[in-house]
């Protein structure tokens, strides 16, 4: 970064079962550049969670960045979330009282007024979340086999509707970035919608679901606006 440019604040919100590790490769390597950037653990994610947390809701998680985004220095802020948290992320930027300068959602719902998690995703996740949520009725727990940092996450939070004022219109930049190489993928008809938009960056990467793990070279490129991008192998 030149020494006469704003560094930049980015807040990254990782997807269901997810907590802030997730973005640790792609943090260091934001502020090596000389940004700010500040990982979210949503509530009942934490690696050991408090009583309670177990009832999260979407609002709840809502709040939990919007904490985040007041404590935020100077200079433009660039709010990223993951699959789930395309909704916080929207929630978040519609409630602020802080300008969001960018959205991205990477491989992320971007949600409209009235939608849930569990009404933009598809039988499969729905299924999976249902199969997790049989142990104790109040989380979703994570698929077995997988990353031993994921936790189950709250149920509540999948179904709470969201409401939205025109938080993402007021966002002076949205970036979609679409994950095209996972067959379980919920998000193509929405990557269909937005392509053309001409309010709307996307970008299609052949990978699967966990961009900042499969292309973070590319991923970082993207948030960073360093072009010409890395070509994906």
């Amino acid at each position: 970064m030149s020494t006469e440019e704003e560094p930049r604040t980015f807040v990254l919100v990782p997807g269901a079962w997810h907590g802030a590790w997730v973005w640790d490769g792609i943090a260091a390597r934001l502020r090596e550049a000389g940004h700010r950037a500040v990982a979210v653990t949503l509530d009942g994610l934490e690696p050991d969670p408090p009583p309670g947390s177990d009832a999260a809701n979407l609002d709840t998680h809502i709040d939990r960045v919007l904490t985040v985004l007041s404590t935020c220095g100077p200079g433009p802020i660039t709010l990223c979330a993951h699959s789930y948290a395309g909704l916080v992320a929207a929630g978040a930027a519609d409630r602020s009282t802080r300008a969001i300068d960018r959205l991205v959602f990477c491989d992320a719902f971007v949600p409209a007024d009235g939608d849930s998690w569990w009404a933009l995703a598809n039988d499969h996740y729905r299924n999976r979340v249902i199969a997790g949520a049989r142990a104790d009725g109040r989380t979703a727990a994570p698929p077995a086999g997988t990353d031993p940092r994921r936790r189950p996450h709250p149920f509540a939070s999948l179904l709470q509707r969201l409401r939205l004022g025109d938080g993402i219109d007021r966002a002076a930049r949205r970036t979609l970035i679409h994950a095209s190489a996972w067959a379980a993928t919920p998000f193509r008809a929405q990557f269909e919608r937005l392509r053309n938009d001409p309010d709307w960056e996307v970008h299609e990467l052949p990978v699967g679901h966990a961009v900042y793990d499969e292309v973070p070279e590319h991923l970082l490129a993207i948030l960073s606006d360093n072009q010409p991008f890395p070509m994906i192998s």
